[in-house]
């Protein structure tokens, strides 16, 4: 992933897609993008764009989240299956 030293220099037309985004990244640019809001002073379009695109960011994040819970717990069922196959023996 290229770091930006300045997340006001990121243009808009560079970015890349959402759903190509690692959970790292897409949760770096997150916290850039709810940087540059609190910062204020952006143009009403450039705050609504940034917005959106922090909503995408999100949801996101939470995808891989929940995709990251499913395993575990598919993980946690497997070893409880084989634990309780064991005691049986």
């Amino acid at each position: 992933m290229t770091t930006m030293s300045n997340p006001a220099d990121a243009p808009a037309a560079a970015e890349r897609p959402v759903a190509e985004l690692s959970f790292e990244e897409a949760r770096d640019e997150l916290a850039l993008v709810v940087q540059r809001l609190e910062q204020g002073a952006l143009p009403l379009e450039t705050a609504l764009a940034l917005w959106e695109r922090g909503e995408r960011l999100a949801a996101h994040c939470e995808q891989w989240l929940k995709g990251a819970r499913e395993r575990l717990e598919a993980a946690r069922a497997r070893a409880g299956s084989s634990a309780d196959a064991e005691a049986a023996e």
